[in-house]
C-alpha cells in the first residue's frame, strides 16, 4: 500500500480517531537481529546463537529481542505516512508496551495503527498518541502492541 502523503499537521489532526494505512511486511533477518544485539549488548543465546536455539530453543530457531520490534516502530509508522511540512519528529516516549508473541528469525512484520490522539506542543508543533500493532504474518498473536508517542514540528 502507498504511504499516505499530507501536506501540513493541521491535515495529519485531522486523521485522529482514525486508523492509517496498513503497512507493508518486512523480514526480519538474522543480521538485523545480530546487528540489534551489538548495538544494546543483549547478546542472549536465545538472539544470536542459531546452532544452540536450533538445539534448545522451543522454537528451534533464533528469536528477534521484543525491544528491537519496539524501536522500529517510528520507522514503521514513517513508512506508513508522510507529512511534507515536517521540518523534525521526536519519539515522545511510550504508554503501554507489551510483547504477545516471539518474533522468529525470518518472520514477516507488518504495523497496523492508529492516530488516537493528538494534543498541542507550543505554537509549531504537536504530540501524536499512536496505537500500534506489529503482526506476525501467519500467526494470530502480534509481536507488539503499544502505545506510542511522538512529537511533530513544522
Amino acid at each position: 500500500m502507498k504511504p499516505l502523503i499530507l501536506n501540513t499537521l493541521s491535515e495529519f489532526i485531522s486523521l485522529e480517531g482514525k486508523e492509517l494505512p496498513v503497512g507493508e511486511w518486512y523480514t526480519v533477518t538474522q543480521e538485523m537481529i545480530d546487528d540489534f544485539a551489538n548495538a544494546t549488548l543483549d547478546k542472549q543465546w536465545i538472539h544470536v546463537d542459531e546452532e544452540r536455539a536450533l538445539k534448545e530453543s522451543p522454537y528451534k530457531c533464533t528469536i528477534a529481542h521484543g525491544f528491537m520490534s519496539v524501536s522500529m516502530i517510528s520507522k514503521l509508522l514513517e513508512n506508513i505516512f508522510t507529512i511534507k511540512s515536517l521540518k523534525m519528529g521526536l519519539n515522545y516516549g511510550l504508554n503501554k508496551v507489551r510483547f504477545p508473541n516471539p518474533v522468529l528469525v525470518n518472520s514477516k512484520l507488518r504495523m497496523i495503527s492508529k492516530l488516537k490522539k493528538t494534543e498541542s506542543l507550543g505554537e509549531n508543533g504537536i504530540k501524536a498518541t499512536f496505537s500500534c500493532t506489529i503482526e506476525i504474518k501467519g500467526q494470530e498473536k502480534p509481536a507488539c502492541v503499544a502505545e506510542f508517542i511522538a512529537a511533530f514540528f513544522e
